[in-house]
């Protein structure tokens, strides 16, 4: 079975931080570029953070910029997103994406809750 699978989502207090992970089953993320997006309430899905498959180009929405960090291993198959200094307008639902030019696959997604 070829999927995505998220972890790591919860119930925080503002200033707090959570690691997300993404792990990927049936395949390799060697060749992927990989998308965090996330999805408030009513509202639509955004991107978060991108990073290339070699891992040398991460890209953050201006919104986390400076407080969010996505890295990969992929001797792991696993990529991650530290989040911290969180605020209550990182809450939602966050996906991992993994892109190329054959393929595109999302995760399930985890419950990241902000709020005192």
């Amino acid at each position: 079975q070829l999927q995505l699978v998220e972890s790591g989502g919860g119930l925080v207090q503002p200033g707090g931080s959570l690691r997300l992970s993404c792990a990927a089953s049936g395949f390799t993320l060697d060749y992927y570029a990989i998308g965090w997006f996330r999805q408030a309430p009513g509202k639509e899905r955004e991107g978060v953070s991108c990073i290339s498959s070699s891992g040398r180009t991460p890209n953050y929405a201006d919104s986390v910029k400076g407080r969010f960090t996505i890295s990969r291993d992929n001797a792991k198959n696993t990529v991650y997103l530290q989040m911290n200094s969180l605020k209550p307008e990182d809450t939602g639902v966050y996906y991992c994406n993994a892109r190329n030019w054959v393929g595109d696959y999302w995760g399930q997604g985890t419950q990241v809750t902000v709020s005192s």
